[in-house]
């Protein structure tokens, strides 16, 4: 039997696999065009993420300091805040606006937290509303199962690719392509500055108990993982865990917990009835530190043109509150 039409392609699908480490957009294979084989988990393409977790475990012989562990929170919610604040509510949905040069310095903040570009993560994110708990929803919890919903669909071949077609107002930038196609570049650099700057405050710092390799581990590959499922829970938990304050055509749910951990992305049921909203914490109660922190970059002049929750929505969901909260008639301010 001849078995060399079958290694000719399967080499070729290897080969172009390890490209898109480096290439989100180079090799791309076109054989693989069934639904099904779209749906799979494509281990080889996904090892940087496999490494990134295994990276973890490096913990064990570079040992922990106050600075690494402060180093990693602090970079954990710097790019927690561009992911929720940029990549989601300025990239996916437009809700403020910013000029060209903070938008890339924020798209290379959100980019180093490791989950792709933000074409791509607009692309994906704009589809989701489009098709909220239907099939075509990657992420559904509803639709896919928790697990599929949380890390395997963007493990898929349909999840590493990017919709031009519904990102046309982002696309015409060319740097913003450039950090979508080449979306390991700035994680690398920012590894090695960590680790650079690790070494700097061993020298300079020495009781400060930490070196490049911990920061590195502690500051970087620990940071990064936590953010990765700090921010999946709202596709996986986000649609199954809370109340439903609007009727909404999906399952999204509003959890304080999860807004906590996500800098105000768990109140996501408000987000769904509206989301063009730059807030998603829609009352004074509900906590969005996401939208405290562009309140006052616009008036640094930062961003600006926030946009707010309609008055006629406010009500809507006050009226709901009300009826199961007394204390939820306080007029937000």
């Amino acid at each position: 039997m001849n078995t060399q039409p079958f290694s000719t392609t399967q080499s070729k699908s290897v080969l172009s696999n390890i490209v898109r480490w480096f290439d989100s957009e180079g090799a791309i294979t076109g054989d693989d065009t069934a639904q099904s084989s779209q749906r799979q988990i494509n281990w080889l393409r996904c090892m940087p993420f496999v490494i990134v977790h295994l990276a973890c475990v490096g913990v064990i012989w570079t040992g922990w300091s106050v600075t690494a562990v402060v180093f990693c929170l602090a970079f954990f919610w710097i790019r927690m805040f561009a992911v929720t604040a940029f990549y989601h509510r300025l990239f996916s949905h437009r809700s403020f606006k910013t000029n060209r040069v903070w938008q890339f310095v924020f798209a290379v903040i959100g980019n180093s937290a490791c989950q792709r570009g933000p074409l791509w993560w607009a692309s994906h994110h704009r589809k989701h509303h489009k098709h909220s708990d239907q099939e075509p929803d990657l992420h559904s919890p509803v639709k896919h199962g928790f697990w599929y919903s949380h890390i395997g669909w963007f493990m898929s071949e349909a999840g590493f690719k990017t919709d031009y077609s519904v990102i046309k107002d982002l696309a015409r930038f060319p740097e913003l392509r450039f950090l979508n196609r080449f979306d390991i570049l700035v994680p690398a650099i920012f590894a090695v500055l960590i680790y650079c700057l690790g070494e700097m405050i061993a020298f300079y710092w020495p009781q400060s108990g930490t070196n490049g390799w911990q920061l590195l581990v502690w500051g970087f590959f620990v940071s990064t993982t936590i953010l990765f499922h700090a921010t999946f829970t709202i596709n996986s938990l986000g649609h199954v865990w809370g109340s439903r304050r609007f009727k909404t055509k999906d399952q999204s749910r509003n959890n304080p917990w999860l807004a906590m951990l996500t800098l105000g992305e768990g109140w996501h049921n408000n987000h769904h009835r509206f989301a063009v909203s730059a807030r998603q914490g829609f009352y004074w109660w509900e906590v969005d530190i996401s939208y405290y922190v562009l309140k006052i970059l616009s008036y640094l002049g930062v961003v600006s043109d926030l946009n707010p929750v309609p008055l006629r929505i406010l009500e809507e969901g006050r009226a709901k509150t009300t009826s199961a909260n007394p204390a939820g008639d306080q007029e937000e301010k």
